[in-house]
């Protein structure tokens, strides 16, 4: 990791815990739940466990279609904890290993998915910041919402971006961090070699194998859930 990026990581996390404005009128407020998530995990997170049944849920995209994660099944799914506001997630979206990734990946028949737990009056909530995000990032996949925290909770989310890969046959086969490049950018991984955790967990899966890296540690900002 160059000088000039351990500079940028520090501004990148202060940007990650800016709040954002009240929500919308139209905006639903539940109550959330808290979280004690850090902007970048000291080891895996706890919650859905790699090599057992991914929890069931049921959620509404922003565009109002709800998706039942068992309807998937037969599938391959990924699923992509997504704050539109996280610099990290921008950075990773127009500069890293997501910028038109989910795309591709739709296109050779994966269902990918995107969560924002972010609870009302946090960075990254409501339908119109999603869809600037999506429109800026130019993705196609739907955001789901998780205003409570439940499924966020239940996976174990605790970072934008936080990426989980789920098999044909419901298990969860990969969770934890979209590379190795801490800065989202792509610029920085760790061992001089950048490596796409998910492209990899897809091309073994592809392949008939075992994920050679099941479980990574996540980075990013913080996942906003209610306090």
């Amino acid at each position: 990791m160059t000088l000039r990026h351990l500079l940028l990581l520090p501004l990148l996390l202060l940007a990650c815990n800016k709040e954002a404005p009240a929500p919308a009128p139209e905006a639903k407020a539940p109550e959330g739940k808290t979280s004690a998530a850090a902007a970048a995990s000291d080891k895996p997170a706890a919650g859905a466990e790699v090599g057992k049944p991914a929890p069931d849920f049921t959620l509404t995209d922003y565009e109002g279609k709800t998706h039942h994660l068992a309807d998937y099944r037969g599938k391959i799914v990924v699923l992509e904890w997504f704050n539109p506001e996280c610099p990290f997630v921008k950075a990773s979206h127009t500069k890293g290993s997501l910028k038109g990734y989910s795309k591709r990946a739709v296109e050779k028949g994966v269902v990918w998915l995107g969560i924002n737990s972010g609870a009302p009056g946090k960075q990254g909530h409501g339908p119109e910041r999603v869809a600037e995000g999506r429109k800026a990032f130019g993705m196609e996949n739907p955001v789901l919402a998780d205003e409570t925290g439940k499924v966020g909770h239940q996976y174990g989310a605790t970072n934008t971006p936080h990426m989980f890969v789920i098999d044909a046959q419901g298990t969860l086969v990969y969770r934890g961090a979209i590379d190795n490049s801490p800065d989202g950018e792509g610029e920085s991984p760790k061992d001089g070699k950048l490596v796409n955790y998910v492209d990899a967990a897809l091309e073994d899966l592809a392949a008939g194998k075992p994920v050679r890296t099941p479980d990574t540690r996540a980075y990013g900002c913080s996942v906003k859930y209610g306090s």
